[in-house]
């Protein structure tokens, strides 16, 4: 009962607006640039400069960039492009399945600023659960052939852009041109044979009227599963052996296996299927007056699964029901169960307003936008354990929903103060409303059964023998605490409870802000930068930020550049509002496991306070050079995180009233009124932390050689390296394993090599993509640690131009077909042949092919 991708004739929306972030800028300053380097919009306030004469690190992507990459999907663009963007796919991860979080510089991805068209970028609605907690814009909402360019801040930004741009801003331009029509169309599958994708998308560009115009694209993409597993044996329990002795046991493991060779535990790529549009469009009425508008409405729906439920894991338990007889699930499942869970994930947005000169040096930009993510979940293959054999076996556990709403003026003065320049003053303000929504489930989802209870029918007299209702059932033992009359099993449907109407709702707050940003070319040779930003949420306290950027030319071609700048994080409503009981593995066996709000009476009785926000400061540091046709620009970080925002270790619960801190915690969940508090076996929330110190290196370089009549070839190589350190104690919400991972589990080095070359109508790419070594610990306290080894990835492809409108082109990723080291301690379990979380890609190599048609 799987939900399919949705129409969306009545969600097309137009949006609008020009740049948040870089203010207004005079008209026509972009032509009027001094050079013909690329010239980028983000990370200044005043006039647009090239990526040479930034004062700080910009990495700038044109629409052939993008185009050499063979992913649609913006995360996996950024990921191939930029060595300090790290992306992981978590296979079995609540929601994390279907919106994946990245990073930038070592630091999550809700620390990163993400626009469109320079404007900011609602929030998806899922909350990742554990970890940073991370919540911030899906840009895999975004089509990749809707892209003319993507430029990438390595700055912090806060005081220009406000809150998230901790480590850096993100913005994505959208194509604008008036006329042309663009058809695409690409398929591929891995060398293991699965994993079938293909993808449709197209652009259009329409004039409207004299002076305006209209850009619409539109992406559909379709992705099967893949397999990277082996049956599931454990020292816990393992199939192959509880079938050779259980032959309607094994019967039920062919007839229900989710993978070939009966795996009853697929680790892979999830199917997925989705619909994305973006529209972009504007009108010149007049040199003082232009209207803009951009919006975009995209749906996906994809499927994952959760850990194997097997014979006594605690879920398949035999219990007693009301006449007596001995119930088991494996009554509907013989062969045990994976929960089956779906997401369809809808985005849409729309934003829009007016820009122009007023003369005497003054321009504006007044704006408004809207923006709604919204994911519903779908759960099958699975019980609701509580209400035993009356259970249903698909749920739907409820909905989440983020919204925002945001109006903004901007604007910009030009004063004569007899500098190398023109000051540029740039001000304004902003205000904001955003909520988070928890839609409540199916009652089946979230229903408290009989059998969440010992003796639900009271069928014994405590331990000392039989009830009048339980006299006469020949096989109850009353005295034995492991008959099945005292069996206690979980409530909700079991993988993903559903939101119950005590932790469903509505969390809001609105939030205003004013900025000045004031720059100038002081001398010929040096540019300098200042900008303050007062922020003021109804959830918490006000905050002022600033920042310092200067560029100091020492020659021609050389250049020194910095910055310092403080920084802060707000908690979205929806970190501090989401709720959620999942099965997780905190000391490798499956367990119910609550995750509680901060500001929460249930995660308050254990110790949590609420939220507040994350606070950093940006030291950076470095140059540029430009000789012999070389590009070369190197800048160094560091930026100290305050108060880090984290999920804390789980702490475990039991019932058992000589378990000591864990019994404890089983009482502050009944004191707290949670429903099922018995079948929890771990609770955890979110907290400010810790503080974090994050250094790093950027290394970014580009050349080109004209071959003559051979061609021409276009290099690049760009790498980061990037180091995180814990700045205090940290031991009393971290358990050793997790303090270890979160500073080792991915590698510090990445690297990107990138080579095209051009000769008639013929084109060739060759990438390779660097990983250095990394490590993983295998529980807490720590008795082994394995190190994985570097990794080199090759991407190769082979385009044709012909009859001036087509192109076609096959190309390879992962040519060689490497994969990470498998992993042999910590997380690899359950059927788990490589690490699912690690940021090396471990789904083998992949060929493809495409088909371009431009008129």
């Amino acid at each position: 009962m799987k939900k399919r991708l949705k129409t969306f004739k009545n969600h097309m929306v137009v949006s609008a607006c020009l740049a948040a972030i870089c203010a207004v800028q005079p008209a026509m300053a972009q032509d009027e640039a001094e050079n013909d380097d690329e010239v980028v919009v983000t990370g200044v306030r005043g006039l647009p400069r090239s990526v040479q004469d930034s004062p700080v690190p910009i990495d700038v992507f044109n629409e052939g960039d993008l185009e050499g990459v063979s992913y649609t999907d913006a995360n996996d663009i950024l990921q191939t492009l930029v060595p300090s963007y790290t992306l992981s796919r978590q296979p079995i991860s609540d929601g994390s399945t279907f919106i994946r979080p990245a990073s930038l510089r070592g630091l999550p991805t809700d620390k990163t600023l993400v626009l469109v068209n320079s404007k900011r970028r609602h929030r998806a609605a899922l909350v990742s659960i554990g970890g940073s907690g991370t919540q911030g814009p899906d840009i895999a909402t975004i089509p990749a052939v809707a892209l003319k360019s993507v430029e990438v801040l390595r700055d912090g930004a806060a005081a220009q852009y406000g809150s998230d741009a901790i480590a850096g801003v993100i913005n994505f331009i959208l194509k604008d041109s008036a006329d042309g029509v663009t058809l695409t169309a690409q398929s591929g599958k891995y060398y293991e044979g699965d994993g079938l994708q293909y993808i449709f998308a197209g652009n259009a560009g329409f004039g409207l009227g004299a002076d305006g115009f209209v850009n619409v694209s539109m992406e559909y993409s379709h992705s099967n599963q893949t397999f990277r597993n082996e049956q599931y044996c454990e020292s816990w329990f393992c199939v192959p052996t509880y079938a050779a002795a259980n032959p309607d046991f094994a019967a039920g493991v062919e007839d229900a296996s989710l993978s070939e060779g009966s795996v009853v535990q697929p680790w892979g790529r999830p199917n997925a299927e989705a619909f994305r549009s973006f529209v972009n469009m504007g009108y010149t009425f007049s040199d003082s007056l232009e209207f803009y508008a951009f919006g975009n409405y995209s749906d996906s729906t994809s499927d994952g699964n959760f850990f194997y439920r097997y014979p006594g894991n605690g879920t398949i338990e035999d219990i007693r029901l009301e006449d007596g007889s001995v119930y088991n699930f494996l009554d509907i499942y013989p062969g045990g169960f994976t929960p089956q869970f779906h997401g369809d994930v809808t985005d849409w947005s729309t934003a829009g307003g007016f820009r122009g000169d007023l003369g005497g040096g003054l321009s504006y930009d007044l704006s408004g936008r809207h923006g709604v993510s919204k994911i519903e979940y779908f759960i099958e293959n699975t019980v609701n354990p509580s209400l035993g054999p009356d259970t249903p076996t698909e749920f739907y556990p409820g909905d989440l929903i983020n919204t925002e709403t945001q109006f903004q003026g901007d604007f910009a003065y030009l004063v004569d103060a007899g500098l190398a320049s023109e000051v540029t003053v740039g001000f304004g303000g902003t205000y904001m409303k955003e909520s988070y929504e928890l839609v409540e489930g199916d009652p089946a989802s979230y229903a408290d059964g009989p059998f969440a209870l010992p003796d639900p029918f009271d069928l014994c007299d405590g331990m000392t023998g039989p009830t009048a209702a339980g006299a006469g059932i020949a096989d109850l033992d009353c005295t034995n605490p492991d008959d099945p009359v005292f069996t206690v099993i979980g409530v909700g449907s079991n993988g993903f409870p559903g939101y119950s109407p005590e932790f469903s709702g509505k969390y809001k707050r609105d939030s205003y802000a004013f900025y000045v940003d004031v720059s100038a070319d002081v001398t010929d040779k040096w540019f300098l930068e200042a900008a303050g930003r007062f922020e003021n949420y109804s959830d918490f306290d006000s905050q002022l930020v600033y920042k310092v950027a200067t560029r100091y030319e020492l020659m021609d071609g050389l250049a020194l550049r910095g910055s310092y700048g403080t920084g802060f994080r707000a908690p979205t409503p929806g970190q501090q509002g989401t709720t959620n009981v999942s099965t997780r593995l905190p000391n490798g066996f499956p367990v119910a496991t609550g995750l509680f709000p901060a500001g929460g009476v249930v995660a308050q009785a254990l110790g949590a306070e609420p939220l507040k926000p994350e606070t950093s400061k940006n030291l950076a540091a470095g140059f540029t050079a430009a000789f012999g046709g070389i590009d070369l620009s190197v800048d160094f970080y560091r930026i100290a995180l305050e108060d880090r925002v984290n999920a804390i270790s789980t702490q475990d619960v039991s019932t058992d009233p000589m378990a000591g801190a864990a019994y404890d915690n089983y009482l502050a969940l009944v004191g707290a009124g949670v429903v099922g508090a018995e079948s929890i076996g771990g609770v955890f929330y979110f907290a400010n932390a810790f503080d974090t110190v994050t250094k790093g290196v950027d290394i970014v370089a580009t050349t080109d050689f004209d071959l003559g009549s051979a061609g021409r070839t276009s290099v690049s190589l760009a790498a980061n390296y990037n180091d995180t350190k814990f700045d205090g104690d940290v031991n009393s919400l971290f358990n050793a394993e997790e303090q270890f991972d979160l500073l080792n589990g991915d590698p510090k080095w990445r690297g990107v090599f990138t080579a095209i070359h051009s000769v008639g109508d013929f084109t060739g790419l060759a990438r390779v993509s660097y990983y250095g070594s990394y490590e993983n610990s295998d529980g807490s306290p720590i008795t082994a640690i394995q190190e994985f080894g570097s990794e080199f990835l090759v991407d190769m492809e082979v385009g044709y131009t012909f009859l001036d409108h087509y192109k076609i082109a096959f190309g390879a990723r992962n040519v060689f077909d490497n994969y990470p080291d498998r992993g042999m301690i910590g997380e690899t379990c359950c059927g788990r042949i490589y690490r699912s979380d690690s940021i090396v890609d471990w789904q083998g190599g992949y060929y493809y092919g495409k088909l371009e048609v431009s008129f």
